[in-house]
């Protein structure tokens, strides 16, 4: 089993085919808050750099367009690992960067909790319950 850490709704797949088409390669790194609240920021690749804060979650394979890699900051991730988050697209402007802005079309990050076998896929695997005591039994 290989569990992904990101997905793309068939939405949000076509607005990144029309972007790709006119800006090249993409790239997504997850706002973590602020201004843009926590939507996925997307730009061409090499517009938005990476470093050593940051942590490749997965590339997005979307038919006809190069995969489009999904990065987050390290301390952020630290409370998104147990998650899958999947890229979709709402109408609407967002604020920012992100080259979906003009479309009238903003990205954004639903999420769900992986199940026990995506855990252990992932090397996160849920801690063991402590050794029951007579106080647990009531």
């Amino acid at each position: 089993m290989t569990t992904d850490r990101v997905a793309v709704t068939p939405a949000a797949g076509e607005l990144l085919r029309s972007l790709a088409a006119r800006h090249g390669p993409l790239m997504f790194h997850q706002s973590g808050g602020c201004c843009d609240g926590s939507s996925p920021m997307c730009y061409p690749v090499g517009m938005f750099t990476t470093g050593s804060g940051d942590v490749l979650l997965g590339a997005l394979e979307v038919e006809g367009i190069d995969p489009v890699e999904v990065y987050m900051s390290k301390s952020q991730f630290e409370y998104w690992k147990y998650t899958h988050l999947t890229i979709g697209v709402v109408d609407g402007r967002g604020a920012g960067f992100s080259v979906e802005v003009p479309e009238g079309k903003r990205f954004l990050t639903r999420s769900r909790m992986f199940d026990d076998a995506e855990l252990a896929d992932l090397g996160l695997v849920p801690a063991a319950p402590g050794p029951r005591t007579s106080a647990d039994v009531g």
